[in-house]
């Protein structure tokens, strides 16, 4: 795919990326985290590709609007700690 086909797809608005980080992260996140514990409790094999699914699906449904609370939480407390970019300063 060329550079000019790529910058002629489609985007969402910039406001929506309140909503999408959080989606996208939430996602990634329970994918792995729920594949790991789900591994360590069952190891790999048919009960795991049955239940894993279902884990993954649970986590993310408690993952997502937790993220949607607190990522401005985090984004308060990490700017308490870290020192600002120059060209905000």
């Amino acid at each position: 795919m060329s550079i000019v086909q790529r910058s002629q797809r489609r985007r969402l608005p910039a406001q929506y990326v309140s909503i999408i980080m959080p989606l996208v992260l939430s996602l990634l996140m329970t994918f792995v985290v729920s594949a790991i514990s789900t591994w360590k409790s069952l190891g790999f094999g048919p009960m795991f590709l049955s239940t894993w699914p279902v884990a993954w699906g649970l986590s993310w449904l408690v993952a997502f609007p937790t993220l949607l609370v607190v990522l401005p939480v985090v984004r308060r407390i990490v700017g308490l700690i870290v020192e600002p970019p120059l060209a905000n300063r």
